[in-house]
């Protein structure tokens, strides 16, 4: 279905990133930008490599080293429970995503989120279960100031397939550091697609998921 992307260079990057990797050292590893291995790796726990100090040595605390043991074990649980999805499983799983990230605007469908893999996601699955005019697909990015725009667009942009030329304005936020300190490097960005078709087929969906027809039981 096209959702691999860089699916693999991202589980590789998380994967040397738990070993202590630098951000730089995965970057030239694999290859790919700095910015988009800090976006993939940003929930890895790091202990940085121990330095050499004399003969002595600094060591990871034991239960810090057991709690990344414990997640990489139900990370891979995790993987072997979902395994493949079946073409069914994607479309419900897409419906699930929209309903409670998507807009429910009549007659465009929007979804935001900071984080790549949802995006990623996201456009994957519009595009296999519905018919896109891909010249109408838009991107509107929420960015702080003081942040790279260019390099923001073109991380965006490459992920998504969608050219720059259809990003519209961005919003560039002022920093308030009494409300928060940490930004996201690359922005939020938004899936627009302007369809009354569309989104109404999708919000059909999103109904017969919620109803109670089709709970467990």
């Amino acid at each position: 279905m096209g959702y691999g992307g860089k699916v693999a260079e991202q589980e590789r990057a998380r994967q040397l990133r738990a070993q202590s990797w630098t951000l730089a050292e995965i970057a030239a590893e694999l290859g790919v930008a700095r910015s988009s291995v800090s976006l993939w790796v940003r929930d890895v726990d790091f202990v940085s490599k121990p330095r050499n100090r004399g003969h002595r040595s600094q060591r990871p605390h034991p239960l810090h080293v057991a709690k990344l043991t414990e997640i990489e074990l139900l990370r891979a649980e995790g993987r072997e429970r979902i395994g493949q999805l079946s073409e069914r499983e994607f479309l419900v799983a897409g419906v699930a995503l929209y309903a409670g990230e998507g807009s429910k605007r009549d007659g465009v469908v929007v979804f935001a989120n900071s984080d790549p893999r949802m995006i990623l996601f996201f456009i994957t699955w519009l595009r296999t279960f519905f018919e896109v005019d891909e010249g109408r697909l838009r991107v509107r990015l929420y960015l702080h100031d003081g942040l790279d725009l260019d390099a923001a667009n073109h991380f965006w942009s490459e992920l998504t397939g969608i050219p720059v030329m259809q990003f519209s304005k961005p919003y560039r936020a002022v920093a308030d550091s009494s409300i928060r300190r940490s930004k996201h490097v690359m922005g939020c960005p938004a899936i627009v697609y302007a369809s009354s078709p569309t989104h109404r087929s999708v919000i059909g969906m999103v109904s017969a998921l919620l109803s109670t027809a089709c709970l467990p039981g």
